[in-house]
Order: structure tokens, then C-alpha cells, then sequence
């Protein structure tokens, strides 16, 4: 064996223990007559000293040669350390080396392997093979891979079976666009890289699987971002015989039981509030409520004054920030700028300060007298030593306006806690969402959701006005995870193929395959897919997904370690039937 031991394990029971370490050199420490090593492996690290008057001659000069990230093997016997190491697991011992083996020397590298590196992203995205050696990355794969063991244990104890879809699909729209793969021996065909496995979960339940999951690699060929990667994983989940309710127990438990054994965190029965409440309350479908700023729509008791900005508005909407009646002119106007940035697009905002006193000092005092505020925060919740901010406009554009400020103030006031968890559902959403340049209408979710059963009859007239049966799972302001009832009839997929602006020669040719299949009896089903790496993320009290993967994509979709994409040979491109015409 290369070692009887790891480097993370040993403790002052092993003491005048004969033990073999193997590893990569953290550091040296050479004092001409005595040399430390500190050597680490997955699992920790363990120094080991070289003593000229107790270590052969030739050992003793061999460590003198080693370098950063050599890899090593040495033999030795465990001794008492005389300076201790309060802050190492093995910080009590060291390893008084008798034998040493380089398994292989190493350049040195281009930035220092220690939790705090001076290597910039870039730089460690190129060689990300040695930022895995590093204690944050690493610990983020090791923390990935116990949230995975958790969600496998959980649904495997209720009887779920975890079934493989294929990745070489047919291209259906799903929202996003497809990456998609040339077939050889097909000419002139393309499989499709899946966006989810949607349809195929829907056939298992045709299938009598029942209950299904998979661990499942996705893909989505859209522009990124920070908690974004082209190919992306979901725990994928889907039950047969079920109502919302089954699927919205079963999955508040599974996040109930990761929060408990990965944080060690108790959280009660999640809120509930419906997609209309979010977007009035907070601007979004998505509400981080770790804090409150909810939202006072001001209309009654700004309009029909003097103020015409006001007066030509959809909406005029304010939140009550605590504790900031005390900002400077400066920091207003600071955030004034912050909003006009063109990401917002704010025209203006207004501010009241809510003085100990009672009374308030607003930048509109011209047109409103202290009765007019003391309405404003009585609706948004201010008390004495807030600010109120508001603003007007489009009433869809206003929210979101004002969610971005919303959140941007909590950011700042250290309100969005990553160690604090307030989960919650969104259900009701809208079925369909009106494309304003196209004039048509496109599914919210995906075309196979089911619509609420009693607002069927509003399919002919109102259209937009159709519930979807559909969820989501909100966690710290970020969409963890949807689903929805789905279709299971031949009927209703037709006819909601139809006000998608599907033709039916356009349904067959995309979706025949599952319409067929509902015909040989498709149970009633429903389900829901967590974004894996966001989730975990979260659970890491992180905001950014890229740690939490080995081997990611920067902001381009490019993989710089391999340097992919890239171009492949004219023979393969003549295999394909392809001919490129590069512009």
C-alpha cells in the first residue's frame, strides 16, 4: 500500500506508531539540521520532521529537495510534536520519517494552494485541477456529495426508484434553446442535448414506475450569469396518483430533512402565498422573507395631489427601510444613482424620513402635508428612525424596480443572514404568459402543465387569467425547485397545444410520441425538480454555484482548463455532413 494511514487521521493514540503517509508537499521548513514538511492529502495534513541526527543521510538530503505539490511517500514513527498545533487536527504528533519515495516531482504552481490564494479566478479556472486541492473547493465538493447521499437516502426510504433518461433526445421547445449533436449515421439529423427529462418522467408514469428520480445532468444553451452553467444538474422527481398537496408534503419534507442533517437546523411547515400575492408583496416570484420591506401600494394616498408624477402613474409603491432615517443626503443620493443605473432603469425616487419625533421630512413636502405621510407609513410599516422609499410607473416595471432595491438594501444592511434558512412555496401560477412583440401566448412553466380545474372554461375567453397547477420552492430568494401537475390526457394536451399556436401536424411532429402514450392509460401525475447546485449553494451559504462544481464554465459558456468549445477536424465535419460557413 502507498499508505497506512491519511494524513488527517493521526492523534496522540498513535504515538511510537510505525505508519506510512503519502501526499502532496503543502510547504517546507528547512533549518539546516532539522527539516518539517507539511504534507496534505484529501483529508488533511501531517508534518513530518527530518532530524539530522536521527534520520539517514540520504533521506535527510532528499527532503532537502522538494519542492511545492511534490507527490511523496514517507515512513516513519509517530512522535509526541514539542510545539503543538491547537489550530491542525493532527496538530499534537508529527511523523519522524526513517524512509521517502518521490512519486513524482512538480512545477511549481501558479498560485499558492492554501484557503487564502493569490491566485486570481481566471487563472484558477485554467489549472482547476489544483484550486480542487485547495480546502474551499474541495470542501464544496465533499459538502455536494453528502447532499446528494441525504436526497438519495430520503426518497430511496419512501420508494422512489432512481431510473437513467436518455441524453441524446429529440428537439422539443421547452423555453430555452437547444444544444444540439449531429448524427453521423443519420444524415442531415441533430439529437438534442435535454433540457430536463421532462416527457421521459411523464412515459415512466405511463409505465407504472410510480415513483421516479434521478440525479440528471440538464442542458440549456442560454446566456450565464453567476448561478447559471450551460449544463447544469436537477434532482428530478416525479409521482404518479397524486394531487399537489402529495408532492408539496413529499418535497417540504425532503428540504425539512436536508436543513436538519446537513445545517442541523428544525424548520416548521412552510408559508404558502400564491404567485399574485409575491409579485404585490415583493416584486417577485421569488421572495427572500429572511426580512420584511414588504411592499405598500400608495395610490389612495399619492394621487389626485399636486405631484403629476404620481398622478400619471399605474402604480405608486414605497417600502419602509429600518433603521435608516438617518441616512445622509449623500447616501440618498447615492441610491437614487444606484436605481437609474440602466440594470434598473428608475427615472427618479422619492424619500421620507420617519423622524423620532413623529413626524416626517420627505423630498416631495411641496406637495404633501404630514397627514398625506403618515398614511404613507401606516401602509408600508415604517416606524419612527425609517426611511421610506417610493416609486411609480408601469406597475409590472415598478415592482421590479423596487424588488432590486429591496434586495440591494437588505444586502447592505446585513438583513440576508446564510446562515438563517425561510423557505416557502409559490403555487398559482399563471398558465400563460403573453409575448408582447410576438402576440402570442407561451407557457409559463412548460407545455405540459395542467391548468387549475375550475379555471378551464376561462381557456376561450381569458387566457392569461388561467391558474396553472404549478409550484414553486423558494429558499433565501432563489427558486430551488417547480413543478407542477401535468396533463395527462390526449384531450388536454391538444387543447393546450393549440393556444401555444401550435398547428396539430406541429403538436404530432414534436410531442406525438407522449400524446400516444396517453391513450394507453396515463395516470393522473404531477412532480418537481430541485436545481441541484443552486441548492446546495444555498445550503452552503453561498450565492454563486461555481464552487459547488468540479469542473465549470466561466461567464462565456468556455471551459478553459480543456479549452472547449473549440473546432474539430474537416474529417469528422465530412463524417457529419457538415459544411461550416463562418461569416
Amino acid at each position: 500500500m502507498y499508505r497506512s494511514h491519511n494524513c488527517g487521521e493521526l492523534n496522540a493514540s498513535h504515538i511510537n506508531t510505525e505508519v506510512t503517509l503519502a501526499g502532496w508537499v503543502q510547504k517546507s521548513r528547512d533549518k539546516g539540521f532539522m527539516n518539517w514538511v507539511d504534507l496534505r492529502d484529501r483529508y488533511g495534513v501531517t508534518q513530518l520532521i527530518f532530524d539530522e541526527s536521527r534520520t539517514d543521510k540520504t533521506v535527510f538530503e532528499l527532503a532537502k529537495t522538494l519542492g511545492r505539490e511534490f507527490v511523496i511517500q514517507a515512513k516513519g514513527t509517530v512522535i509526541e510534536r514539542e510545539a503543538k498545533n491547537p489550530n491542525m487536527a493532527t496538530g499534537d504528533i508529527e511523523i519522524l520519517v526513517t524512509e521517502m519515495t518521490i512519486l513524482n516531482a512538480a512545477l511549481t504552481p501558479p498560485f499558492t494552494i492554501e484557503d487564502e490564494t493569490d491566485g486570481g479566478e481566471d487563472i484558477r479556472m485554467k489549472y482547476r485541477y489544483l484550486d480542487i486541492r485547495r480546502n474551499p473547493v474541495k470542501n464544496s465538493l465533499l459538502f455536494r456529495h453528502k447532499v446528494a447521499m441525504e436526497v438519495r437516502k430520503y426518497l430511496s426510504d419512501l420508494d422512489f426508484c432512481e431510473v437513467e433518461t436518455p441524453y441524446l433526445i429529440k428537439s422539443t421547445p421547452e423555453g430555452a434553446r437547444d444544444f444540439v449533436v449531429p448524427s453521423r449515421m443519420n444524415e442531415g439529423q441533430f439529437y438534442a442535448l435535454p433540457q430536463s427529462p421532462q416527457t421521459f418522467k411523464q412515459l415512466l408514469m405511463v409505465g407504472g414506475m410510480d415513483k421516479y428520480f434521478q440525479i440528471v445532468k440538464c442542458f440549456r444553451d442560454e446566456d450565464l450569469r453567476a448561478d447559471r452553467q450551460p449544463e447544469f444538474t436537477q434532482i428530478d422527481c416525479e409521482m404518479a396518483f397524486v394531487e399537489q398537496e402529495d408532492i408539496l408534503n413529499v418535497f417540504e419534507g425532503l428540504t425539512r430533512h436536508l436543513l436538519k442533517e446537513i445545517k442541523g437546523i428544525e424548520v416548521d411547515k412552510f408559508p404558502r402565498i400564491t404567485y399574485d400575492y409575491a409579485m404585490k408583496t415583493y416584486g417577485n416570484d421569488k421572495p427572500d422573507i429572511r426580512f420584511g420591506m414588504e411592499f405598500g401600494e400608495l395610490n389612495e394616498f399619492a394621487q389626485h395631489k399636486e405631484f403629476p408624477v404620481f398622478n400619471a402613474a399605474e402604480l405608486v409603491v414605497g417600502i419602509a427601510v429600518p433603521g435608516a432615517g438617518n441616512y445622509t443626503r449623500k447616501e440618498i443620493d447615492g441610491l437614487i444613482d444606484w436605481m437609474k443605473r440602466p440594470q434598473i432603469g428608475a427615472s427618479g425616487m422619492v424619500y421620507v424620513k420617519c423622524n423620532e419625533d413623529g413626524t416626517f421630512k420627505s423630498s416631495v413636502d411641496k406637495f404633501y402635508d404630514q397627514d398625506d405621510l403618515v398614511n404613507w407609513a401606516k401602509t408600508t410599516g415604517a416606524k419612527a428612525g425609517d426611511m421610506i422609499f417610493v416609486l411609480s410607473g408601469p406597475a409590472d416595471k415598478t415592482r421590479t424596480q423596487l424588488s432590486a432595491l429591496r434586495m440591494e438594501l437588505a444586502t447592505r444592511l446585513g438583513l440576508r443572514n446564510p446562515a438563517e434558512f425561510a423557505p416557502l412555496w409559490v403555487v398559482d401560477f399563471p398558465l400563460l404568459e403573453l409575448d408582447e412583440e410576438s402576440g402570442r401566448y407561451h407557457a409559463m412553466h412548460h407545455p405540459f402543465t395542467s391548468p387549475k380545474p375550475e379555471d378551464m372554461k376561462l381557456l376561450e375567453t381569458e387566457p392569461g387569467k388561467v391558474r396553472a397547477n404549478a409550484y414553486d420552492m423558494v429558499l433565501n430568494g432563489n427558486e430551488i425547485g417547480g413543478g407542477s401537475i401535468r396533463i395527462h390526457d390526449k384531450a388536454t394536451q391538444q387543447l393546450m397545444f393549440k393556444y401555444l399556436g401550435f398547428t396539430p401536424e406541429q403538436a404530432k411532429e414534436q410531442f406525438g410520441f407522449l400524446m400516444d402514450a396517453f391513450q394507453f392509460g396515463a395516470p393522473p401525475h404531477g412532480g418537481l425538480a430541485f436545481g441541484l447546485d443552486r441548492l446546495v449553494a444555498i445550503l452552503g451559504g453561498q450565492e454563486t454555484i461555481r464552487d459547488f462544481i468540479a469542473f465549470p464554465k466561466n461567464n462565456s459558456g468556455r471551459d478553459v482548463m480543456i479549452d472547449a468549445p473549440s473546432a474539430i477536424d474537416e474529417t469528422q465535419l465530412n463524417e457529419l455532413h457538415i459544411k461550416l460557413d463562418l461569416l
